[in-house]
């Protein structure tokens, strides 16, 4: 069995945190899909099945937060689910700095994820997720302080999605399966292009025609922990993202056989899922004003 190793830290942060305010036109849901993990669609269902999991306060604090992007980039509409796309286009315009945010990268051969190690730099994706609850739990008491919330509101939407999604949780010798050239498709991809996209085509998900296919039936657990679900990510990158079904690791060039995907596609279903049932939980915490500085850090390190 396995031994999971943790270094449990809670980070307080000394320098200032803020999301850069640059305009940034509104056009995210214009983006094809292979510029987005989990790809437009995968975002999307996380986002809209996690609205319908929300109580009558929490959408109405969800709608009103929102609104605030009109002090963003000038779009204050109520579409959640496309407000969760914004985040990978910013990444690459308006946003740079919070490239990083969207994976978390441990050494090839570690079966332990160390934060100190892998996060060295705090700039990763459990702290882009903890930044974003640390705004949404703050008020906005003005048009700087407004923006932000909007932002982070956008970002939460996204990075927990990325935070289901294995190979965002991976290697960065192959940067997250993009290096692993696959065949056995109608068109030459990498690994993380089939589990971000190809995949949930394959699954016959679309959007909005899946939502309730993907809401949760039953809950497993209460628990909004970020850290056990960012070592399930892990543990299904490394056992099933990398490998055949014969337990062989996937190399660049090789082909992906039908049993490989038919054991794929119950995974990015049950992730998908997972996703959204976790972000409408974080959601309906922080519109309940139960996220302080002292319990985010909790939620987000400790195992």
């Amino acid at each position: 069995m396995r031994i999971i190793r943790l270094i449990y830290f809670s980070f307080r942060l000394s320098f200032c945190l803020s999301f850069c305010l640059s305009f940034c036109l509104p056009f995210w849901a214009l983006y094809p899909a292979s510029a987005f993990a989990w790809g437009k669609t995968g975002h999307q269902l996380v986002c809209s099945v996690a609205e319908t999991q929300l109580d009558a306060t929490s959408r109405q604090w969800l709608k009103t937060t929102l609104a605030l992007g009109e002090f963003l980039d000038g779009n204050g509409s109520d579409n959640f689910a496309d407000a969760c796309l914004w985040a990978d286009v910013a990444k690459y315009s308006s946003h740079r700095d919070s490239y990083e945010q969207h994976f978390i990268n441990i050494p090839a051969g570690i079966e332990t994820i160390d934060l100190a190690r892998d996060c060295a730099a705090m700039d990763c994706l459990t702290v882009g997720i903890r930044r974003s609850l640390v705004y949404l739990s703050q008020d906005s008491h003005g048009k700087r302080e407004a923006a932000r919330k909007a932002a982070a509101l956008r970002y939460l939407g996204h990075l927990v999605g990325d935070l289901h999604q294995p190979l965002h949780v991976s290697h960065g010798e192959d940067w997250g399966g993009n290096k692993i050239k696959i065949s056995g498709f109608e068109e030459p991809t990498n690994l993380h292009s089939l589990w971000d996209v190809m995949l949930v085509n394959q699954a016959g998900l679309t959007y909005p025609a899946s939502i309730n296919r993907l809401k949760p039936t039953a809950h497993a657990t209460d628990s909004v922990q970020i850290m056990p679900r960012l070592l399930h990510s892990f543990e299904l990158a490394r056992t099933t993202a990398y490998r055949h079904t014969n337990g062989r690791p996937i190399a660049s060039g090789d082909d992906l056989n039908a049993a490989y995907i038919t054991r794929a596609l119950p995974v990015i279903e049950g992730q998908l899922t997972s996703a959204a049932d976790h972000l409408a939980r974080l959601l309906t915490q922080i519109a309940n004003g139960r996220l302080t500085v002292d319990t985010i850090d909790t939620l987000v390190f400790k195992p």
